[in-house]
């Protein structure tokens, strides 16, 4: 029989759905806070269930000889090393989904609390004022209320807007113009949002191309009066600017559960007559507590019991048997779906992944998953292998399978082909006989490259002195050149380059190699 110690608070419920799928479970709650009796314990069970207080640590997996998988309740895995789990073979799960519903009532409740002051109002109340005349706030009905982000809880939230008569528009890369008609918002690109909306609501993950989305020059593009809500996560928002602007008057006043540092004890938003703050109470209600640790239970169970994998952030659906053959074309179409995605910028309308020769027998499934992961996480981080087909629903993208025989040079050959409202575009692999996933293919110029950890992508046309000019400018800066693979239609025609170099190349290079003659564009591939 599995045995699973469940290291935080978890229902009592929980702790019943292991006993009835057959799984040992011994219930600690405070072992989580004390990390040596957990790492000295560890080693005797086959799973271990969390929460957010236990820190699950390389130094704890090495002790951890027999665990299996790693359930968190709740969307964040921050406190789990998950490279390390992988490493020793340990699935970890989490719940993406359970919290929807809480956090979308919270922005809502944060917008009501921010429109009409309702904390300052209560605190002047209760300390016996009767301030009536102080509290001038604004009515929700007729205004427009701009969504950063319009997935699962994005798309909650603009429901709840529309019950309260708001017009709601949204701004998500990901969002297809179907979808946005499903739910009735009105999809645009942020310039306009920020220029239209009198309250912004932030439902996006922390990425690197989110990281400070209401910049300082954002803000500044904002309509005067606006107020802003985060409920997502810290670092979406520049606070010191947004500060700044609440100072001047151009932002009537903000709304945050969520900090750069947590916990927050201090601020720049602190302390300023016009903010609303909580502690990070997005998820914070029976309801959701409840519903993240029976989904845990259900997920870690059927993992122990039946084999299946459900949620797992760091590994696919797929059996022992089939793990070994398919494992090195995962690694391909994860990389064929990234490479994809990080030259994306446009709202994806579908996604099409073609499989040509023996692969088209292996589980595609699995295989297109990791594709669709690999093109969605540039935006957004926290997607998997598992959740992407549902995330991908959940925005409109279509995703299509398509299966041939083998048709040309390669015994095995995978495309990744992705339209959005703009273009189409194309990128195949094959995995040689090394292992090694390599790019063979790009908008249908023939090229051969390995997916190295940091490329340049370049697209230009096929002049004489490229070479040298692009070559030179690297070289200027002190970037080393490790690698440099070419293609091109025809003489003269369009080429692309994929280079691969050593370390990371600064902006100001990549916009030296934007002026070189002849190149449309120049970006930077990570791997």
């Amino acid at each position: 029989m599995p045995r699973v110690l469940i290291s935080d608070a978890l229902s009592p419920a929980a702790v019943q759905i292991f006993k009835d799928r057959g799984v040992e479970v011994d219930f600690q709650p405070d072992l989580g806070k004390d990390k040596d009796r957990l790492a000295a314990v560890i080693g005797q069970y086959d799973g271990l269930a969390i929460r957010s207080a236990t820190k699950v640590t390389a130094k704890i997996l090495e002790q951890a000889s027999a665990l299996k998988v790693i359930g968190r309740a709740g969307i964040g895995v921050d406190n789990v090393d998950i490279p390390a789990a992988t490493a020793r073979g340990v699935i970890v799960m989490n719940t993406p989904f359970g919290n929807s519903i809480t956090t979308a009532e919270h922005a809502i409740a944060m917008m009501f609390a921010l429109a009409r002051e309702i904390p300052a109002a209560d605190a002047s109340t209760q300390a016996g004022k009767w301030e009536k005349n102080r509290f001038m706030g604004v009515e929700i009905t007729g205004k427009t209320l701009g969504i950063i982000g319009c997935g699962n809880i994005g798309a909650i939230v603009a429901d709840r807007a529309q019950g309260l008569h708001m017009r709601v528009i949204a701004f998500d890369p990901f969002l297809s113009p179907e979808r946005a008609l499903d739910l009735g918002v009105e999809k645009v690109e942020l310039p306009e949002l920020l220029a239209r909306a009198d309250i912004i609501t932030l439902h996006t993950p922390l990425t690197e191309k989110t990281r400070n989305i209401l910049s300082a020059e954002a803000l500044a593009r904002t309509k005067k009066g606006v107020r802003i809500v985060n409920c997502a996560r810290g670092g979406l928002v520049d606070e010191v600017a947004l500060r700044a602007a609440l100072d001047s008057g151009h932002v009537a006043g903000a709304a945050f559960d969520v900090f750069s540092t947590e916990p927050a004890t201090e601020n720049p938003l602190f302390g300023h007559p016009h903010v609303v703050c909580t502690p990070h109470l997005g998820a914070a209600t029976s309801e959701a507590q409840e519903n993240v640790a029976l989904q845990v239970a259900e997920q870690m169970s059927d993992y122990l019991i039946k084999g299946a994998i459900q949620n797992a952030v760091n590994f696919p659906s797929i059996t022992a048997e089939e793990a070994p053959k398919l494992r090195p074309f995962i690694a391909l179409s994860e990389k064929l779906g990234s490479f994809a995605g990080q030259l994306t910028e446009t709202g994806l309308k579908l996604v099409r992944v073609t499989y040509q020769g023996e692969v088209a027998g292996m589980k595609t499934k699995a295989l297109t998953s990791s594709a669709v992961a690999g093109l969605l996480r540039p935006m957004l981080a926290e997607v998997n292998v598992v959740s992407a087909p549902s995330v991908a629903k959940e925005r409109g993208i279509v995703v299509e399978e398509v299966t041939r025989e083998q048709d040309g040079d390669y015994d095995s050959l995978v495309t990744v082909t992705v339209v959005t409202e703009k273009q189409e575009r194309s990128v195949s692999g094959t995995v040689f006989a090394d292992g090694k996933p390599r790019i063979v293919d790009v908008k249908g110029l023939k090229v051969d490259a390995e997916f190295a950890p940091s490329l340049i992508y370049v697209s230009n046309e096929d002049k004489p002195g490229f070479i040298g000019r692009f070559a030179t400018t690297l070289g200027d800066a002190g970037v080393n050149i490790a690698t440099f693979a070419l293609g091109r239609d025809q003489p003269g025609g369009s080429a692309i380059a994929l280079v691969e170099v050593d370390g990371e190349v600064p902006p100001e290079v990549l916009a030296r190699i934007q002026t070189i003659p002849g190149v449309k564009q120049a970006k930077p591939l990570r791997f």
